[in-house]
């Protein structure tokens, strides 16, 4: 593998990192403002904000099967024939 597929597989791993900080994150919040403001509480707005972070989960996921599928292409392979094994 190159250096840019090496850097692009790596942003892409901190990119989904972030985003599932950011889903963590927006739970915790949601839980502690919940708490405090009990029915004043936009639910609906951190639903949606929610559905957009696990949106952007899928894209992330996505693209890596994406550059998985161009680097194995670039490799000769078929990306649809390769199985993974757990075994050494």
């Amino acid at each position: 593998m190159n250096t840019a597929e090496s850097e692009a597989r790596k942003a892409l791993a901190r990119f989904r990192r972030a985003l599932e900080k950011a889903d963590r994150e927006l739970g915790a919040l949601s839980g502690a403002l919940r708490h405090v403001e009990g029915d004043d509480f936009p639910s609906d707005g951190y639903q949606q904000a929610g559905v957009r972070v696990r949106a952007l989960l899928r894209f992330a996921d996505e693209e890596g099967q994406r550059l998985q599928d161009k680097v194995l292409q670039a490799g000769g392979l078929e990306p649809g024939r390769i199985r993974r094994s757990s075994s050494l």
